[in-house]
């Protein structure tokens, strides 16, 4: 069974040996989403977005770094659109 896994472990480890900052960032960033993703569906209907939005937002330009320095164009334009997006929903919140 752990066998079915192996290349992905081993994808894993070549990613972090690869660039170690960008991976800690990564997992980081994933986290900041999870977190804020999980505050949201436990706060519904009124979720605390004036905490949440800077968080999210933070996680976002993380990504969108990441995206860069792999050089993923799809990815760093997804970040920069949704970093964009949710920097103007805060604006305009406070």
């Amino acid at each position: 069974m752990i066998g079915i896994f192996s290349p992905t472990i081993e994808w894993i480890k070549n990613d972090y040996k690869s660039d170690r900052i960008r991976f800690c960032l990564e997992v980081l960033a994933w986290a900041i989403s999870i977190g804020c993703s999980i505050t949201m569906a436990i706060t519904v209907p009124t979720p605390p977005l004036l905490a949440l939005y800077p968080v999210w937002i933070t996680g976002c330009a993380i990504y969108a770094w990441c995206s860069y320095s792999r050089g993923s164009f799809g990815m760093l334009a997804n970040y920069i659109l949704l970093t964009t997006i949710d920097t103007i929903g805060l604006l305009r919140m406070l």
